[in-house]
């Protein structure tokens, strides 16, 4: 039987992968790789690898999910090993509990490599700690819109909440969502925007909700970005960055 893996490639930095998902790249007959992957990591696969971008990101799909799914259950029919490489972890707004359902209907076995996400490793790529003893004691990990493109009823929750809120995928929405913490008086609550975090193409802003979507759209970042707001953004410390992150130093800082 043909086996789906469903493989974390990790938040961007190629070294920052597991090496069981390597593995799994070694096998794989065929990689289905999304635009969030790191390219570089197809590296690891065989020359006979195919290799096929089935890309999903906001405002340029290359595939919708009913077509990745038929490519599953193609490429399933001729080859032993499918890997299909998400970005971060596949089961952080990943869509891959869909893609095991259309795999396990097909009759296909399915394993899953967890990888490390984004919304823990690229604040902690800038020493941003998600949580901390006495500033903050939880997190929350929200994507920036629903599926009919609305701000999740989730954010008004995480609005009134004490604990650090991770936002994955959202700049397009960040004016909207700064509105809902100013509404809970979060204005003058510490926010950050880390664009491309943990990759050589790394940059961030600081700020507050008050003026971070200013601060971002004049450093003109966009996605793929984390936002993070909370106490815990206060915690970086840019100039320690400097000298031991040499991932970071197009890092640029305001505020």
């Amino acid at each position: 039987m043909p086996t789906l893996y469903l493989v974390g490639a990790g938040p961007g930095d190629p070294e920052l992968i597991t090496l069981k998902a390597v593995k799994c790249l070694q096998v794989a007959d065929v990689i289905l790789y999304d635009a969030l992957v790191n390219v570089s990591l197809l590296s690891h696969a065989s020359k006979t690898c195919k290799k096929v971008f089935v890309g999903k990101r906001y405002g340029c799909h290359s595939l919708s999910q009913s077509e990745i799914n038929a490519l599953i259950m193609e490429y399933g029919s001729a080859h032993e090993n499918i890997v299909r490489l998400k970005g971060g972890d596949p089961f952080v707004f990943g869509r891959a509990q869909e893609e095991i359902e259309a795999a396990v209907q097909y009759g296909m076995n399915v394993a899953v490599v967890p990888g490390i996400s984004s919304a823990m490793a690229v604040p902690a790529s800038q020493m941003i700690p998600v949580t901390c003893r006495g500033v903050s004691e939880s997190f929350w990990v929200l994507t920036g819109t629903t599926r009919n493109g609305e701000i999740s009823g989730d954010m008004i929750l995480a609005a009134q909440s004490s604990a650090t809120v991770i936002i994955l995928m959202a700049m397009s929405r960040l004016e909207a969502i700064t509105e809902v913490f100013k509404r809970y008086g979060k204005g003058n609550t510490p926010a950050a925007v880390i664009q491309n975090g943990t990759t050589l193409q790394c940059c961030m802003v600081k700020g507050k909700v008050n003026d971070i979507f200013f601060k971002a759209a004049h450093a003109g970042l966009a996605n793929p970005a984390v936002i993070i707001i909370g106490e815990v953004v206060n915690l970086h410390h840019s100039q320690v960055l400097q000298q031991v992150s040499p991932f970071l130093k197009k890092t640029c800082l305001n505020g």
